[in-house]
């Protein structure tokens, strides 16, 4: 039997000090190589670590072969897995079982009315057998507030963009 890890220490009461932006794990990843002609990500996606190592191809819907991941897959993974750890904390720490809690996130891209340019449009459904409503919704509501990648898709996140050589 494999065993989980532990959990890592983190809780909404402890983990912040100070009136800026403090890292708590920081990753780097890097996107080469491939067609780019056509305005879209492809090439190969690799993090620093090595523990991601993708190709990345349009999906079939935009002329791709669909046979491998695409940046909007890679994005719905990210903003599913952080919003199911936000709600499963908030959900533990309103002594609650997070184990049957499952969330769905489903991204659509497409162009953005205002400036021609792409958009991307978030749906996330929390699949959660068996809890009340009115249960669910303030612990739903509290992950919202706490999820980063939510939070990003919100009111946006602070961004660089750099040459270097």
């Amino acid at each position: 039997m494999t065993e989980w890890p532990q959990s890592p220490n983190l809780s909404t009461d402890k983990d912040f000090e100070g009136d800026t932006f403090a890292p708590i794990y920081t990753t780097t990843v890097t996107v080469s190589g491939g067609m780019a002609s056509h305005g879209r990500a492809s090439g190969r996606a690799r993090s620093g670590d090595g523990v991601l190592d993708l190709n990345l191809r349009m999906p079939a819907e935009l002329g791709g072969g669909g046979q491998e991941t695409n940046p909007e897959q890679l994005f719905a993974a990210g903003i599913a897995a952080c919003f199911h750890g936000a709600l499963s904390l908030v959900t533990r720490q309103a002594a609650l079982d997070p184990a049957a809690i499952s969330v769905e996130a489903t991204v659509a891209f497409g162009r953005d009315p205002e400036d021609g340019g792409y958009l991307l449009h978030v749906d996330l459904e929390v699949k959660w057998p068996d809890i009340d409503l009115a249960v669910a919704a303030p612990l739903m509501e509290k992950a919202d507030s706490l999820c980063p990648y939510t939070k990003m898709a919100l009111r946006g996140t602070p961004t660089s963009i750099r040459l270097v050589s």
